[in-house]
């Protein structure tokens, strides 16, 4: 991997092993300059150990890891041009705000003017600047998150690293600070590793997703992508909600081999009694009213199909017999393997 292949960050065969139990299991990918780059999965999948691994918090059992082309897996943390901003914060309690922004500046012996007046010009940058001789304990979750970004960006770091930094606020002080990241990121213009279990959150903020489980990458793609061509049954079921079909299922219903998916948006009702009554026929267990649409359960023999329509859309009552049918094109086929390469 060269400097001007233009990855940011670049990961092959890295492996992390704890005892006998495998943390992350031989991972690949590159990140490219510039880029906002989500790893999401569940607890446990691996994607907060590749995270410590590229700040240097953790050395990898095997693999390795490149910042800008340069190999740096047996660097220390304070010797890779990256920044992180965790879930908790992070911050002293008994520095005020600026003296917390201050803080990398003064390990990197800069001279107190001149880390003044950067640290200013980061608290300006994330709406602060009244807040500079405040504790962190006098201050909101959503303004101590500002802070931490404040310093983390005021090193102008080449790579700033986010470990779920949004996971300790409430849902509308989130989506705030989901759109003030994406702008951050715009308008610095480096690269961002986020890291969060939050599929909504990653579909929102990122260029490109790597969906982790169980160590490994199941696979790597944009947004649009990861939603409406999944490779696995994992990622299917765990970024929004799908219609699984196993083999013998998607044999018996779908008239196809393998294994298939299809989004409940994908599906529509049509009338039972029509010249083209549809391909599946049921009745309705459950529906429930989510805002903007209704989601219908309904029950095909052995399986259970979510269908998801706009409010306002025809009332269907529990044990009704519906038809349901759909596009061929919207029938997505799932990989067999459950590791995808990056």
């Amino acid at each position: 991997m060269s400097e001007s292949s233009g990855a940011a960050i670049s990961l092959r065969g890295v492996e992390r092993m704890f005892g006998e139990v495998a943390a992350v299991a031989g991972v690949d990918l590159e990140i490219a300059e510039g880029e906002f780059f989500s790893m999401l999965g569940p607890s446990g999948s691996g994607k907060t150990t590749v995270l410590r691994l590229i700040a240097g918090f953790d050395e990898p059992t095997a693999g390795a890891i490149e910042l800008a082309g340069k190999p740096v897996q047996h660097l220390a943390s304070y010797d890779r041009d990256v920044n992180t901003v965790f879930q908790d914060y992070a911050l002293f309690p008994h520095l005020n705000v600026i003296e917390n922004v201050e803080f990398g500046l003064r390990v990197r012996r800069i001279p107190k003017a001149r880390r003044r007046q950067l640290a200013r010009e980061a608290l300006e940058r994330m709406r602060l600047a009244s807040f500079e001789n405040r504790r962190p304990g006098e201050l909101s979750g959503g303004q101590r998150q500002r802070v931490a970004l404040a310093r983390a960006i005021v090193v102008d770091p080449k790579v700033l690293l986010l470990d779920e930094p949004l996971g300790a606020l409430d849902k509308k002080l989130r989506e705030q600070m989901q759109i003030e990241l994406k702008d951050l990121q715009r308008n610095l213009g480096i690269t961002f590793v986020f890291v969060t279990h939050d599929q909504e959150e990653a579909l929102t903020l990122s260029d490109r997703i790597a969906v982790f489980s169980d160590g490994q990458i199941q696979q790597v793609d944009t947004p649009e992508n990861l939603y409406s061509a999944p490779a696995t049954e994992f990622v299917a079921s765990f970024v929004g909600t799908s219609n699984l079909f196993d083999e013998q299922a998607a044999l018996r219903h779908l008239g196809l081999t393998g294994r298939y998916t299809i989004r409940p948006e994908n599906l529509r009702f049509v009338a039972t009694d029509s010249a083209e009554p549809g391909r599946l026929s049921g009745t309705v267990r459950n529906r429930m009213f989510i805002g903007a649409s209704h989601r219908t359960i309904v029950e095909v023999d052995d399986l259970e199909i979510s269908v998801l329509e706009p409010a306002g859309s025809p009332n269907r009552e529990i044990g009704e017999a519906v038809a349901i049918d759909f596009n061929d094109s919207d029938v997505r086929k799932l990989r067999t393997t459950e590791s995808i390469a990056a």
